[in-house]
């Protein structure tokens, strides 16, 4: 009888192991060798390669996808546990100008201003959390009303004018230095994103989150506490967006009454772009940090190529639905698989 069940058990060849191997990695690297042929087009490309690997083009591009790199990391904090937060845009913003008027209307001190706006980041992520795991509330609906009534707070708070005087200089330089060729601002993304790496790869909170994500009921049964590890991740997703909303106010030297989502889609661009590289079918920081440098370097090349001004939303909007599409494949496949 044994040895009957031994010859009918499945055998799984060296081919077949070698073949689920190299599909993973053609998988988790598809997006980076991506990346890398784009930037070689660019380059060789006869309307752009005089500027796209230039130092200074390399510093503008580097500083100027800070705050998007930020909120891309953001975002994935929520949908690591299943959750969408469509307000971390408009929650920059109110950093952005909040952190001005503090400034400029006030005359604040910077580090008062920026200690008030990342506490009222936190407050907004907190508030999210709550309605979303307390009240049940759809987390799509919640965050995209939250962003609807933070951009009509914007522009009663500013009245549609920009912010321009009493911002401080020390911000200023800040946004404008570079270490080693690298701006100041694009080091805090690299500090930030080591930070997140280790919390949700490293860390029993970021399993849990993960385990929530994939099954929130398999995670409620073992003990995991859903609602709290969800709400925490709302509260670090504002915490992060208050802080990219200074970040884009010391880059940029000014407050407008924007609501943030001309900085949303390009995130979500590259959090979703993140998911299919690295660890495919997953969200990731790793996979996020790729996502955004392919959507940043694309743009870029697209703009030095003489590119009209509609192509950069065109191509936004284009690579988060392929980037959606083969985030839900991989997810199915995954789901499959195991």
């Amino acid at each position: 009888m044994s040895q009957q069940v031994a010859e009918e058990a499945p055998v799984t060849s060296p081919r077949d192991v070698r073949t689920v191997r190299v599909r993973s990695l053609v998988e988790s690297n598809a997006l980076l060798a991506l990346l890398v042929l784009v930037a070689v087009f660019f380059s060789v490309l006869p309307a752009s390669r005089d500027v796209f690997l230039s130092v200074d083009n390399l510093s503008v591009l580097l500083s100027t996808q800070a705050t998007v790199a930020l909120l891309a990391l953001a975002l994935i904090l929520p949908l690591v546990g299943g959750y969408f937060d469509f307000s971390v845009g408009a929650n920059a913003a109110v950093s952005t100008v909040l952190s001005a008027g503090l400034m400029s209307r006030l005359d604040l001190p910077l580090s008062v201003a920026c200690v008030v706006c990342v506490a009222v980041g936190a407050l907004i992520g907190l508030v999210n959390g709550v309605l979303v795991t307390r009240f049940r509330m759809n987390a799509f609906v919640t965050t995209l009303g939250m962003a609807t009534f933070l951009g009509g707070l914007i522009q009663w708070y500013t009245g549609g004018q920009t912010i321009l005087k009493g911002i401080s200089p020390d911000l200023i330089q800040f946004g404008a230095t570079s270490l080693a060729g690298i701006p100041l601002v694009a080091c805090i993304v690299v500090v930030v994103a080591a930070v997140l790496w280790y919390l949700l790869a490293q860390t029993p909170y970021g399993r849990a989150l993960y385990a929530i994500g994939v099954n929130p009921r398999a995670a409620r049964l073992v003990g995991i506490r859903s609602e709290r590890y969800v709400a925490v991740s709302f509260v670090m997703a504002g915490t992060i967006a208050s802080a990219a909303g200074i970040l884009q106010l010391a880059r940029t030297g000014s407050a407008t009454a924007d609501s943030g989502t001309s900085l949303l889609f390009p995130a979500l661009a590259a959090a979703f772009l993140g998911s299919t590289a690295v660890r495919p079918g997953f969200f990731n920081v790793v996979g996020t940090v790729i996502g955004v440098l392919f959507v940043s370097v694309a743009v870029s090349g697209l703009t030095l190529a003489g590119a009209e001004a509609w192509v950069s939303p065109v191509f936004n909007g284009a690579a988060l639905l392929t980037a959606v599409g083969f985030s839900t494949y991989l997810g199915r496949h995954r789901g499959q698989a195991t």
